[in-house]
């Protein structure tokens, strides 16, 4: 193809603007790179793309670039990266460890975490955790899916899911662990959040059976969690994941821009 056309092709869009894509590899002036088999069929078959459009890329470490398919046989699309449109930059480390739901599911909760800025999820099993199995790989393309759509330059990570007291057994104490607890008698999470002095965080959410005594017990006895409650009402197990996301991103992370 030669220069001159790669001038005529379109950008390719969807509601959100110029559509973006999550590759793994290396991402600088003049590189080609290939999508993914899922990408692949997605550029060919829905945005019915042809060779000289253009899409936006991210990896999670080298800022967004604007690139163009080169070529397109009938094994592989070759994209060329053109310009880089935005720097990498720092966001914040939130993790969110949850109890898989049953009727939302937890890929309901994996979506929207990405989309509130969770870095790392981690499902972990509790006494009362109804679902006995999490399919990773559908949780992470979930989350790539989110990233895409949601404008963020990174992919949260997803972690295998374990046991509530294997993820108590290897935790960092040098990260809070803001525990969601609907027991009564915690201060209330906007509150605690303002008192706390700043450092790495996990926000910890329950099944929709809550937490057991034991359960409760054993984190009020970690020096690292800081128990909260989420208001007056008892909130669904996704809502409140949620809501405890969206509460530390406006008070803690990057919702909250200080008055110039």
């Amino acid at each position: 193809m030669e220069q001159g056309d790669a001038a005529q092709g379109r950008d390719l869009s969807y509601p959100g603007g110029l559509l973006r894509l999550f590759l793994e590899p290396a991402l600088s002036e003049g590189r080609q790179v290939t999508p993914s088999e899922a990408q692949d069929h997605y550029l060919r078959h829905v945005m019915r793309a042809k060779e000289g459009d253009a899409v936006r890329l991210f990896n999670g470490r080298d800022g967004e670039w604007r690139a163009r398919i080169e070529a397109m046989t009938r094994r592989a699309i070759c994209l060329r990266v053109e310009d880089r449109l935005r720097p990498q930059r720092q966001e914040p480390d939130l993790w969110l460890l949850c109890a898989p739901i049953k009727r939302t599911g937890i890929d309901f909760i994996v979506e929207k975490a990405a989309e509130l800025g969770a870095s790392r999820i981690k499902p972990v099993f509790t006494a009362r955790t109804i679902v006995t199995r999490v399919n990773h790989q559908r949780l992470l393309a979930h989350a790539i899916e989110a990233a895409e759509q949601s404008e963020r330059l990174t992919v949260p990570v997803i972690d295998p899911a374990v046991t509530l007291s294997a993820a108590l057994q290897q935790w960092d104490p040098t990260r809070r662990l803001i525990f969601c607890d609907e027991g009564g008698g915690a201060p209330e999470i906007g509150a605690a959040l303002r008192a706390a002095s700043p450092q790495p965080a996990a926000i910890l959410s329950g099944p929709e059976g809550g937490f057991t005594p034991a359960e409760r017990e054993l984190l009020h006895g970690k020096t690292y969690v800081l128990p909260v409650t989420l208001g007056p009402r008892i909130l669904r197990a996704d809502t409140a994941a949620l809501a405890a996301l969206a509460l530390w991103q406006s008070i803690c992370g990057d919702w909250y821009e200080p008055l110039r």
